[in-house]
């Protein structure tokens, strides 16, 4: 998949392209209703984690950019301290999400 505003190769069925963060015009699943999907589920992201991937797995459930909830942890973590304990908690409690691959790329897709 190549991302609509930066023109680079990106994971397919992004979001966000984790090079300029721009959003991606068509989400995974678009035109289906939600309960084709299935029910959303708050996971720890397998592809988008610098750390535990919680971060990037809450920005998947609350479709926002990971880097602007990153930002916002930090933030939380300096001022109150709170975040960081969270962390650890949601590290353990949040399932991961599973890793599928891609047979027509050779990418993998979560």
């Amino acid at each position: 998949m190549v991302c609509a505003s930066c023109q680079k190769d990106i994971v397919a069925g992004s979001r966000f392209c984790y090079h300029c963060g721009a959003r991606q015009p068509e989400a995974p699943g678009a035109g289906q209703p939600a309960a084709a999907m299935g029910p959303k589920r708050l996971m720890r992201s397998a592809v988008d984690k610098k750390l535990g991937g919680v971060c990037g797995g809450m920005a998947e459930y609350f479709d926002m950019d990971p880097t602007v909830v990153r930002i916002a942890w930090v933030l939380l973590t300096i001022f109150t301290g709170l975040p960081l304990i969270a962390y650890f908690v949601f590290w353990i409690v949040m399932p991961e999400a599973p890793v599928r691959y891609s047979s027509t790329t050779g990418a993998t897709v979560s």
